[in-house]
C-alpha cells in the first residue's frame, strides 16, 4: 500500500467510524461521544460568500459533518442563515432525529413543547447522544422563523437489527418508518468497495467475515435510503423550499450514500443538488463533495 492509498484510508476510516461503531454495537444500550470545545468560526470570507450564492441556486444542499466538531455545528448555523436569508423558504433536514419522532419535532417548531421536553421525547441522548448544544441552536433559529425541520433517519432498533440478521429479520412493524426492500439498494460497486475497505481496517483488522459485512453494508444502505427517502418526500412535496440537509460525511462523499438516491427517486425531474465538506478536504485524493467550507483550527 502507497503512502497515498494508505492515506486515504486513514481518512474514511475517521469518516465512517461512527457509523461501523454503531453498527458493531448493536448490543449496547447507546453508543454516545461527549462534545469538543472548538473556537468560533470566523465571518464568511470573499470566498463563502460566492460559495452561498451557488448554494442558494441548489434546490437540495448537503451540510458533511463531523459529529464532534463543535466549529462544523457553527457553520452549519452560519450557512442556514444566510440561505435563509437569501431563499426565504428553506426547511433543515436532519439525521440527528429518527422517523418516529417528526411529531415531537412538529410539536416544538409550533411551541407546545420545551427543548427539554423534545430532547427527552425524541430520546436524542440515547439514540444520537453528541453534545445537545451542537445543534440546539439550529433548532432555536428553526423555531423562531418558523422553519420545518425533517427528522431523517431511520429507527436505531431496526438498523441494528439489520446489523445482525439482514433485512430477512425485519417484522412488518419494522418497515414502518423505512423504505420498502425493493428501494434499498446495494448493488453501487464503488460504494461497496469503499465500505469494504472500511470494515476490512476497522472492524476486524483485514479478516473481515463477508456475511457480517453484508449485513453491515445494508445498515448503512438503509441509513441512506431512509434519509433519501424522507428528503425526496418532502422536496415533491414543497418544490418551492431549499432542503438543507445536515448529516455526517460519510452519508454524502462521492455522491454515493444519500444525493444519489434522492436523484434516483426523483428522475426525469428537474433538481440540483450541492454537497459541502465541512472542513478541508482530505489531501491527496479527487475531492469527495462539491465544494468545502474551511473551518478553524
Amino acid at each position: 500500500m502507497t503512502s497515498q492509498e494508505f492515506n486515504k484510508l486513514a481518512n474514511l476510516t475517521q469518516i465512517f467510524a461512527l457509523s461501523l461503531g454503531l453498527v458493531l454495537c448493536w448490543g449496547l444500550p447507546s453508543c454516545t461521544m461527549a462534545g469538543l470545545s472548538e473556537p468560533q468560526v470566523q465571518q464568511p470570507s470573499e470566498e463563502s460568500v460566492r460559495l452561498l450564492a451557488e448554494l442558494a441556486r441548489a434546490d437540495i444542499v448537503y451540510l458533511g459533518e463531523d459529529h464532534d466538531r463543535a466549529a462544523a455545528h457553527q457553520a452549519q448555523l452560519e450557512i442556514i442563515q444566510a440561505l435563509y436569508q437569501k431563499r426565504g423558504k428553506i426547511a433543515i433536514a436532519m439525521e440527528m432525529f429518527q422517523r418516529p419522532f417528526q411529531p415531537s419535532l412538529d410539536r416544538y417548531l409550533a411551541g407546545e413543547i420545551s427543548e427539554a421536553q423534545l430532547k427527552q421525547e425524541s430520546e436524542y441522548d440515547d439514540r444520537w447522544g453528541f453534545d445537545w448544544e451542537f445543534y440546539a441552536p439550529i433548532l432555536r433559529f428553526a423555531r423562531t422563523h418558523q422553519i420545518p425541520v425533517i427528522a431523517l433517519n431511520a429507527p436505531t432498533e431496526v438498523t441494528r437489527k439489520v446489523a445482525r440478521e439482514g433485512l430477512d429479520g425485519l417484522t412488518p412493524q419494522d418497515w414502518r418508518y423505512i423504505p420498502p426492500r425493493s428501494e434499498i439498494r446495494t448493488d453501487n460497486t464503488a460504494y461497496r468497495q469503499l465500505l469494504w475497505d472500511i470494515y476490512q481496517q476497522h472492524a476486524h483488522h483485514g479478516q473481515g467475515n463477508s456475511d457480517r459485512f453484508e449485513r453491515f453494508l445494508t445498515a448503512q444502505v438503509l441509513w441512506d435510503e431512509t434519509m433519501a427517502a424522507a428528503i425526496a418526500q418532502f422536496w415533491q412535496l414543497n418544490r418551492q423550499s431549499q432542503v438543507i440537509v445536515l448529516t455526517g460525511k460519510g452519508h454524502i462523499m462521492y455522491g454515493h450514500g444519500i444525493p444519489s438516491r434522492v436523484e434516483r427517486r426523483l428522475q426525469g425531474q428537474p433538481l440540483v443538488q450541492r454537497s459541502v465538506w465541512l472542513g478541508s478536504f482530505p489531501a491527496g485524493e479527487e475531492p469527495p463533495a462539491d465544494y468545502s467550507w474551511p473551518l478553524p483550527l
